[in-house]
């Protein structure tokens, strides 16, 4: 597919984004084409002015204009007016929904998507990529039909009073076509740089926002500054870069454009042209030239903004294009009894990439647990995200109460796990609403303040000025790790899944607190099937069966006194942790 191919492709998309607005839209060019004729009648009526009123010495014309003049001028006001707004609520509609249909689109795109895209990116897509979609051609359809109707009008005044002066000015717009045509194709390539030079910048931005204390602990601050400025320099020179073409562009159709009205004025000057001209006929066809100027820098100009537009639209269907995780499951589940059966699982990241697991294979009947143990990077919790279907895997199968879980679909699937990860994500909000975030529906007070307690949130929260309405910050920066961790413990205590998946639950606690939190688990586990991740081996030596894992394969399995006994990499492990106590 041809660039131009994709450029039409990608603007007959967006016109219908602007069809269920099309009253609203037709207001808008009603209004400009009146905005046009007003200018064009008041051109046309300079002769009446100057042969009847001025040169005929007739006040009563000149009174007539100065009524005129006004009304005129009203008239243009309330036709700008409907252009303006009719096609600001147009353009406000399309931002509106293109930034909400690619806000949910972000939501359903695989997790494999986002692991490859940049945050920032997404999010200049979000806001900086539709905002400039919708004012580009905003203010280019504005001027395409305004300045269009003018130039039109008086082109038609201009043939009125002189077809064969006329036929000059005529003789530049193939030139002018040539110019426009020429400089497009670099619009639309400076444009496409600025949008990816936007989200470099989002992107810094963002990362040094995240990341300020590691910034500030490691004396960042100049690396961190030098790169923004590099990123910086950048977007400044491909809006330079936009603003040269632009300009140098207009400059060349004016200068065409004078070349034809000097050939105008020298053929006037012959006596032939001059004994059909009245003086109010020959100001009329020479204002309406010197006016062809500005409209024509405006078409010139609009095709910049109908190029930076094009190339926001093309940004924004990019991702709109991409697909939705499959979720081809047609079996609903209500509560699986929770049966999970991995057999023979091989999965790679990416295709040509070491396998992340190689043919693993383990059951875990309802209500058991099964630890999972290892190195970092060995494939512990890549196992918990191929069981929530975050990815699919290439061989081998998994079961859930002895149906691929493929066969379910993706929203009952996952409503049977509840997931206590060592990375916790809060929103921010209150403590009541964040974990309230993890039941469906709506839950009571009371739920909310069982699972509190519990998961012994309670602990910190009796001690805060507004207790559990307290606003935890972004990402819950107005919290320690270990009070985080208990949210997201009552957050899944709260879902009551039938399976809980534990990945490093208690990573970021103390002792005393993990001790608290441990009581919690175990009772979170009862009459649960788990599958508990973790580096801290007391957390599981009670689990049914121990897989211990490295570089993607299961090299043991067993329970904890017979993985001891073994003495082999679970022994090794765990005598580094405790010093061979036992």
């Amino acid at each position: 597919m041809t660039a131009e191919t994709i450029k039409q492709s990608n603007f007959k998309r967006l016109l219908k984004y602007i069809k269920p607005y099309r009253a609203a839209f037709l207001a808008a060019i009603i209004g400009m084409i009146g905005y046009a004729g007003v200018d064009t009648f008041f051109f046309y009526h300079i002769e009446t002015l100057i042969d009847d009123g001025l040169a005929a010495s007739n006040p009563k014309i000149l009174l007539y204009g100065a009524l005129f003049v006004p009304l005129v001028f009203i008239l243009r006001g309330l036709f700008n007016f409907i252009s303006s707004y009719f096609l600001s609520y147009v353009g406000f509609q399309v931002v509106t929904n293109l930034r909400q249909e690619l806000f949910e689109h972000l939501m359903r795109v695989p997790v494999s998507y986002h692991d490859k895209m940049s945050t920032g990116d997404l999010i200049s897509k979000i806001t900086y990529d539709t905002q400039q979609l919708a004012e580009a051609t905003s203010r280019a359809i504005l001027t395409l039909v305004r300045e269009g109707a003018f130039v039109i009008g008086l082109l038609g005044l201009m043939m009125y009073h002189s077809w064969q002066l006329s036929l000059v000015f005529l003789l530049i717009a193939p030139v002018v076509g040539k110019v426009v045509t020429v400089v497009s194709k670099k619009f639309r390539h400076v444009s496409g740089n600025i949008q990816t030079a936007m989200g470099n910048v989002t992107t810094t931005a963002e990362q040094m926002l995240n990341g300020h204390q590691v910034v500030v602990m490691f004396e960042g601050q100049k690396k961190e500054a030098k790169r923004f400025h590099e990123i910086n320099q950048r977007t400044r020179q491909q809006n330079l870069k936009l603003v040269n073409i632009r300009t140098i562009s207009t400059s060349v159709i004016q200068l065409i454009a004078s070349f034809s009205l000097s050939m105008v004025l020298v053929i006037a000057s012959f006596p032939s042209m001059l004994e059909g001209l009245t003086p109010g006929a020959f100001t009329t066809l020479l204002t309406a030239m010197i006016m062809l100027l500005r409209p024509l820098k405006q078409l010139t100009n609009v095709n910049s903004d109908f190029q930076r537009g094009i190339a926001a639209a093309q940004s924004v269907f990019q991702v709109l294009d991409q697909d939705a995780e499959h979720d081809d499951g047609q079996k609903k589940l209500k509560r699986a009894k929770g049966d999970l059966n991995v057999s023979h699982v091989t999965f790679s990241y990416d295709q040509g990439d070491e396998p992340a697991l190689s043919d693993i294979s383990f059951k875990v009947e309802a209500g058991k647990s099964v630890a999972l143990v290892g190195r970092s990077g060995s494939g512990k919790s890549t196992i918990s995200s191929l069981l929530t279907r975050f990815y699919d895997w290439d061989e081998g199968s998994i079961e859930l109460d002895n149906v691929d879980i493929r066969e379910y679909t993706l929203q009952s699937l996952r409503r049977q796990f509840a997931v206590v990860s060592q990375d916790v994500s809060l929103f921010n909000d209150t403590i009541a609403n964040n974990i309230a975030y993890g039941a469906r529906g709506k839950v009571s007070r009371e739920d909310i303040e069982r699972a509190v307690k519990l998961a012994y949130v309670d602990e910190f929260t009796d001690s805060l000025p507004n207790g559990l309405e307290t606003m935890v910050g972004e990402n819950g920066v107005m919290l320690s790790g270990g009070q985080r961790q208990r949210i997201a413990i009552a957050r899944a205590v709260l879902r009551n899944a039938p399976i809980l998946i534990l990945d490093e639950a208690t990573s970021a606690l103390d002792t005393e607190s993990e001790r608290h939190i441990q009581k919690a688990l175990d009772n979170l586990q009862q009459d649960r099937t788990s599958l508990v991740i973790a580096h801290r081996l007391s957390t599981i030596e009670n689990a049914d069966e121990i897989l211990v894992l490295d570089q993607g394969k299961i090299i043991e399995r067993g329970n904890h006194a017979e993985l001891l006994a073994n003495k082999g990499a679970y022994a090794q492990l765990y005598q580094m942790q405790f010093g061979g106590a036992e």
